[in-house]
């Protein structure tokens, strides 16, 4: 009897995008999550099953073995702190990049290679921090959960940090993009001790999804 996976995904964006591939793979969803008020949803393939849960949950869940697997964006993971996952595949999708921005009356004459200390507005201050610790910039790092375009409009920070896909939002609020941190894109992650009870059934699941991302 094949063992039971089970995967941890997030609504949106990311489900949207990784469906597709599980679809090649011959897997899918037995219920629409849109419609669905479950939690655990079992699939069209009997050994798996997925979980529906926040995005920045999916690193936990899987760390901790409640999933064996999961999906999340390389943001959400580079902000955890002691995850001790295996991220065998990039999926490719959920495609982005981390940028800072400001506002364009700013970057008219703003020089990143000139900044000494600056405020910065974000959800992920581990990467801010980083970021510009490596480049040897001092930061006052306000942490926000959502609406980051509003900071610098309001005067809250200078710049803020934040994911980038069009960028019309950023324009649309009068910022732009001035230094690029990192492209964003997802990774199925796999808790350590499920890659060992169940190598046999994660290894074909990994290769099914890497013949799927094929171009």
């Amino acid at each position: 009897m094949s063992q039971i996976l089970t995967i941890a995904l997030s609504k949106g964006r990311i489900l949207e995008e990784a469906m597709p591939l599980f679809a090649k793979a011959g897997i899918a969803l037995a219920e629409d999550p849109e419609r669905s008020r479950k939690l655990i949803i079992p699939s069209t393939q009997g050994n798996i099953r997925f979980l529906i849960i926040r995005a920045s949950d999916v690193p936990t869940y899987v760390s901790w073995g409640a999933a064996d697997l999961g999906i999340a964006g390389k943001d959400v993971l580079l902000e955890q702190e002691g995850l001790d996952l295996y991220e065998p595949l990039d999926l490719r999708i959920g495609l982005c990049r981390m940028s800072v921005a400001e506002p364009a009356a700013l970057a008219e004459h703003d020089r990143p290679a000139r900044w000494e200390r600056v405020r910065i507005a974000t959800k992920y201050p581990r990467i801010t921090r980083q970021f510009f610790q490596s480049r040897g910039v001092q930061t006052e790092i306000i942490k926000l959960y959502g609406s980051m375009e509003l900071a610098p409009l309001v005067g809250l920070a200078d710049r803020i940090v934040d994911l980038v896909s069009t960028g019309r939002t950023l324009k649309e609020n009068g910022l732009v993009e001035v230094e690029e941190i990192m492209p964003i894109s997802s990774r199925l992650v796999v808790n350590r001790a499920a890659m060992k009870r169940k190598q046999r059934c994660i290894d074909d699941l990994i290769l099914q999804l890497q013949e799927s991302i094929q171009p």
